[in-house]
């Protein structure tokens, strides 16, 4: 059965960090993109980050750039964000999953989203 499955959420103070971990089992994971997203109480869910299948491009948005860091090893079928300098904001429940990423015709994304495969989440509490 393919199924995504996050660990690594907690409670921490303000400037503090967390690493996520991302496993995936009964697929290969190296075959996809993969995103993380986030959904804090009251909000929708968003897209924070994303990283290319094979060549390492990475994503960010705004509200993280800077501050948190992708990273995929496909031969342990893992993927995993690093958090630094945590805020109180960023408080929600994060779920990795396959993406998909749109491009133009210059090769820039311009979207993306998630597909195929989502795990459940893990809670990341931040927190004085």
């Amino acid at each position: 059965q393919a199924q995504l499955v996050e660990s690594g959420g907690g409670l921490v103070q303000p400037g503090g960090s967390l690493r996520l971990s991302c496993a995936a089992s009964g697929f290969s994971l190296g075959r996809y993109a993969m995103g993380w997203f986030r959904q804090s109480p009251g909000k929708e869910r968003e897209g924070i980050s994303w990283i290319s299948s094979r060549d390492g491009t990475t994503f960010y948005e705004n509200s993280v750039k800077g501050r948190f860091a992708i990273s995929r090893d496909n031969d342990k079928n893992m993927v995993y964000l690093q958090m630094d300098n945590l805020r109180p904001e960023d408080t929600a429940v994060y779920t990795c999953a396959t993406i998909i990423v749109v491009r133009n015709d210059f090769g820039e994304a311009v979207q993306w989203y998630g597909t195929d495969y989502w795990g459940k989440g893990t809670l990341v509490t931040v927190s004085s």
